[in-house]
Formats: C-alpha cells, structure tokens, sequence
C-alpha cells in the first residue's frame, strides 16, 4: 500500500494544536493510523508547536493569542524540516476499519449494520458528541459511480478499502480528498473491489439532480 494523497499542513497544525471537531479529528487519526509520512509530519508539528507554545508563554502571552500564533506559524512549513518518510505498513492484522474507526464502531466493516442509500450503495452512521460535523461510512458498489455533487462546506473522504476516480485523480486505501465548495465531481468506485470510505462534512452536499434533492433530507446525506 502506497498512500499518495495526504494531510494539508492547515489541517496537521489544527489537529497538532488541539483546534478541529470531533468529526474531523476521527478522520484524520484514522488517516495517520494509515499513513507513516503523516505521522512524521505530525511529530514535527507537535514539536515546533511545543517549542513556540513555550517560547509564547515565557513572555505571558495571553494563552488563545498563544495557540493562534502558533497556528499562523505552524503553517508557515518554511520554519520546519523537511519529513523524514517511513515505509507505508500493510494491512497486517486483515481488518478494513484501522483502530480510532472500529473504537467508535465496536468493530470491523463486515460486522456492521449498513444501511441502504440506493442504487446499491450503503451507509453506516458513525456517533460522535460532535454538532458540527456528521461522519459515516460509505460502501460504493465496485465500478459505479457516486451522484454528481458539490458541497456546502468542507468534505474530508478517507478511502479505507477499494478505490475510488473522480476529477482531481485515483484515491486507494489510505488516501485522503479534501474537498470544499470549489469542488463539483462525480467520483466512480474502482472495479476491483467495492469501495468503503470514511467521510466526513459539516453541510449537506449538493446533489446536482433533481429528484435526490428532493429525497435528500430523507437519505440524510
């Protein structure tokens, strides 16, 4: 497993710095669970936000002016090494869902309770005491397409087993898309295998036919 897609330098520091929702915080640990070159990125993160949150609070800084400058830095990647890339692991122990996934869920994809979105395709809803965000499993059929959409906010889609094209390339196992408003695509599962992804959004998406407009507030989505 190759993981080509990763984590923004904004969303590591948010993460890094305690700053992001639940629902997004799950996606990226199970991101980091699934990537060795973000687990490096974010130890450096940690560490020069460490450094920076102590060089703050030695001239009494407010505490929040503190963690927003050191955010406003973080981001800046010029201040930090370039990562060090450990070899991506393989899916030793056979389980889909890595471990922050099956913690909130009780167990693997195939143990779970799907439900039926249409056309196929199903969906799990993932609890979390978070009203900013709403995360789910998806399950796309292998080599059929997802509606057409663009979104209403942020979308963050973390593949976890089977592939999925859309507009912007391929994303396999451990690849992350982060979409925003800017985005309208049609992503299509791979052929090889269904395919399961986490996704994560903080508005409705906006569905370009019609009649699921119609039935959105039903299929929840």
């Amino acid at each position: 497993m190759t993981v080509r897609h990763h984590l923004s330098d904004r969303l590591l520091a948010a993460y890094a710095t305690g700053e992001l929702a639940e629902g997004w915080s799950l996606a990226v640990a199970t991101h980091l669970a699934l990537c060795p070159e973000c687990r490096s990125r974010l130890r450096r993160f940690e560490a020069a936000a460490g450094e920076m949150l102590d060089e703050l609070q030695g001239d009494r800084a407010d505490m929040e002016d503190s963690w927003a400058q050191v955010r406003e830095r973080l981001t800046n990647t010029d201040v930090l090494p370039r990562p060090v890339i450990s070899r991506p692991t393989e899916r030793l122990d056979g389980a889909v869902l890595p471990a922050p996934l099956r913690s909130y869920l009780g167990g693997d994809a195939h143990e779970l309770r799907w439900k039926p979105l249409g056309r196929g395709a199903h969906h799990v809803l993932i609890p979390t005491l978070d009203d900013e965000t709403t995360a789910r499993l998806l399950r796309i059929p292998a080599g059929k397409p997802v509606p057409e959409h663009s979104h209403g906010g942020r979308e963050l889609t973390l593949v976890l087993s089977g592939s999925f094209s859309d507009r912007t390339g391929r994303f396999g196992r451990g690849d992350i898309e982060e979409a925003d408003e800017m985005l309208e695509h049609q992503p299509v599962a791979g052929v090889e295998e269904d395919c399961i992804c986490l996704a994560v959004t903080d508005a409705p998406l906006r569905f370009k036919s019609r009649f699921l407009r119609l039935i959105q507030p039903v299929l929840g989505i």
